[in-house]
């Protein structure tokens, strides 16, 4: 091997970079110099200077250097100690050390100098300072993060007692009174509906994070703007204080074009994101308007409850206000400007004296922004309390998605904590035998660990709050990502480790503060130590039906199903049940242009015909089906409601502790929300429920369906008390 070959493999390794995969055929992919020099540069890494790259390399294997501590240590509670780097002649001294608890507190003690500090036994589970005072040397202060040693469990799961659920797509659920888009009031219609009928324990949401309702490209909520705020669409408009108290905003409502528009949008087949963006705006910006001249120039409790929000949030939410407040102005003077990126360069830096001054000469624009989170953060809070209310034993189950846009909100404020110069993606399998850009940048992991994981930390705080439990999406972003550099396609990338540990162990502390269950979306190639190690720090595995078989192809039993796990009949971008049953899902890639010959299309009906049969021996074999029932899968063109009733029971049976339903699998819909490759091609995100809430209540062949679930649920126990 050349000296530089060497070299670039000793700095892959400090690096995080590993040096192949294996691809899910058994298939070793050896990681080329050609991809691990482009990475390494977007790392800052000096590869194309012999004498920099190898002093870096000796600087990288010497830790911290000069710096006596680490910028952030984190521990599980019991652990013994804080890592030192010290010159040789300053070992057996004297060091002063004072723990700053987060509670105010503090405490001071004197150690001998050795390679580590130990804390003192009654540190406390939080977020700490730890100032260390060495003679001859500058003082350092070091981040201290004390962890439990395992994320939060509700009592009755920690009994090994079972829960189920309803997963919905909040955007599609609709009303008599929504205006063409889910809100939080018509949540609570369904979370009515899951208690009274049902019995189950939590509804499950799509992430509920801010996008810029453009279609086609800006509707994922997989694909936020911002990871930390909220899509102001599922606002209950005429639940906000200030629609009664504003008499401008009374007469808005009164109008008949308004009249006209709300039932437009509400008879519209399918979602209309930018025409409910603008309807709703119109309200929000004159109830804010009341509210700053009415309220907020008062000493009210409303005043000081958002006074202490804004307070709270702090910077986080001021840059989100002020990005969205410059979006907006900048749009309005010029319409092809769409994305920060088209900015004027002045404004695309959150911290220059251009972008200050606008926050200061916008001042009301920028309070509006965060007036609507406020909002959104209120309501939000009264669904979590009524579903507990009403008995949901863990309320709401919200969703962390792990892309961001690059175009959006969380890069203009936050722009250093992500690598310029590479993307994430995913490697070649049989779904994607190219591989998947997912055209997002990868997270700085140096730039965290320096600022001791704060935003790490904020990011789960804030999906998880008004929550019972988290979904955790490709929960593997913990241990490591793949990265694409740019110029190169999805064949041509590397994983790149991340600090597993630091993380898992935050997450746990978030969950316990919160007392939030975290479940890890773990599909896929998934390596049996990073199980063992969710599974350690007590996080849930993520379970599909379709995908549990053996090396057969035949469908596990439920008896194989993992007990800390969650069971789920399928995701936002895979076939519903009805629609796998008849190949729905085929026919839309076939229809939207993504396959690339007939010949797949044949092929596709051809291994869906033998999963068909699979499925359906596997019930038959657990006794879920009459003997009077077909046996051959060829003769049951339709999920009929015998084959319905077997896969549920199938599901409410495994010993996994919870249980996930998807409303579309429960209704028996047949089309999917989202169909992954495609863009304009097909409606993603914005299917609307089969039934409207108050047909769920009143509608007899939506009662036929709870009715169904209930008794599976009761019949295996996954009923609060069952």
């Amino acid at each position: 091997m050349s000296h530089l070959a060497d070299r670039l493999s000793r700095a892959a390794a400090l690096w995080g970079l590993e040096p192949g995969y294996w691809d899910i055929w058994g298939g070793w992919h050896e990681t080329t110099p050609e991809v691990r020099g482009a990475v390494l540069r977007a790392l800052g890494v000096p590869v194309d200077d012999a004498e920099r790259l190898e002093a870096a390399i000796e600087q990288r294997e010497r830790g911290a250097g000069s710096r006596v501590a680490p910028p952030v240590v984190v521990v599980t509670a019991g652990d013994a100690a804080i890592p030192l780097h010290l010159p040789e002649e300053l070992a057996g001294g004297q060091a002063t050390v004072e723990f700053r608890w987060e509670d105010g507190r503090f405490e001071q003690h004197e150690y001998a100098l050795t390679g580590s500090l130990p804390l003192p036994p009654s540190a406390p589970l939080g977020y700490h300072e730890v100032e260390i005072r060495v003679p001859s040397l500058e003082p350092v202060v070091t981040r201290l993060v004390v962890c439990p040693e395992r994320a939060w469990m509700p009592p009755t799961l920690e009994r090994g007692e079972r829960r189920a659920g309803l997963a919905v797509s909040l955007y599609g659920v609709h009303s008599d009174r929504t205006w063409g888009f889910g809100d939080f009031t018509a949540l609570g219609g369904v979370i009515d509906w899951v208690a009274d009928q049902i019995g189950g324990s939590f509804v499950a949401l799509n992430p509920l994070n801010a996008i810029h309702n453009r279609r086609p490209y800006n509707t994922s909520p997989y694909l936020p703007n911002s990871g930390f705020y909220r899509n102001f669409l599922y606002l209950d408009i005429e639940a906000i204080e200030e629609f009664a108290e504003c008499p401008p905003a009374q007469a808005l409502r009164r109008r008949p074009e308004v009249e006209a528009e709300i039932a437009a949008v509400q008879r519209s087949e399918f979602i209309e994101y930018e025409r409910v963006a603008a309807l709703k705006r119109r309200f929000l910006r004159l109830m804010f308007r009341h509210f700053q001249r009415e309220v907020l120039a008062g000493d009210s409790a409303r005043a000081s409850e958002f006074r202490h929000y804004a307070a709270e949030e702090g910077e986080p939410l001021e840059r989100f206000a002020i990005y969205s407040a410059l979006d907006e102005w900048l749009h309005r003077r010029d319409p092809d400007v769409w994305i920060w990126p088209q900015w004027p360069e002045k404004f695309q830096d959150p911290c220059s004296g251009a972008t200050r001054q606008f926050a200061l000469a916008h001042h009301s624009a920028v309070l509006y922004h965060q007036y609507v989170q406020w909002q959104i953060d209120r309501q939000l809070a009264r669904a979590q309390q009524y579903a507990r209310a009403r008995g949901l034993e863990i309320g709401l189950f919200h969703d962390l998605p792990l892309a961001t846009d690059r175009c959006g909100s969380e890069l203009w404020a936050h722009r250093d904590f992500y690598v310029a110069g590479c993307r994430v993606g995913a490697p070649p399998d049989d779904f994607s035998p190219k591989g998947q850009d997912w055209s997002f940048p990868p997270p700085n992991r140096e730039r965290h660990y320096e600022d001791g994981y704060r935003l790490f930390a904020a990011s789960i705080r804030e999906a998880a709050r008004h929550g019972g439990a988290l979904r955790i999406d490709h929960v593997m972003r913990l241990f490591r990502l793949y990265w694409i550099p740019d110029g190169s396609d999805a064949t041509q990338g590397v994983y790149v480790r991340d600090r597993a540990e630091d993380l898992l162990r935050i997450l746990a502390l978030e969950s316990v503060r919160q007392q939030v269950l975290i479940i890890g979306e773990d599909l896929g190639t998934v390596d049996p130590a990073v199980r063992e190690m969710l599974a350690r720090y007590g996080i849930l595995s993520y379970r599909l039906f379709y995908f549990e078989r053996n090396g057969q192809g035949e469908f596990r039993p439920p008896g194989e199903y993992p007990r800390q796990a969650l069971v789920s009949s399928t995701t936002h971008d895979l076939p519903t049940l009805a629609g796998f049953w008849l190949g729905s899902d085929i026919v839309a890639r076939r229809d939207a242009g993504l396959l690339p010959d007939e010949a797949t299309y044949h092929r596709m009906w051809y291994e869906r015909a033998g999963q068909k049969q699979k499925m359906l021996d596997a019930l038959f074999r657990l006794g879920l089906l009459p003997d009077s029932f077909p046996r051959n899968a060829a003769d049951l063109p339709e999920l009929t409601g015998e084959l319905h009733n077997a896969i549920t029971g199938f599901l409410v049976s495994t010993p996994s502790l919870l249980l996930t339903l998807n409303q579309e699998d429960l209704t028996k819909e047949t089309e999917q929300q989202n169909l992954p490759g495609s863009v304009h091609q097909y409606p993603n995100w914005r299917r609307k429920m089969r039934f409207s809430v108050e047909e769920l209540h009143e509608s007899a062949t939506a009662r036929d369906f709870a009715v169904m679930f209930r008794h599976w649920l009761e019949r295996e126990g996954r009923m609060a008390g069952g």
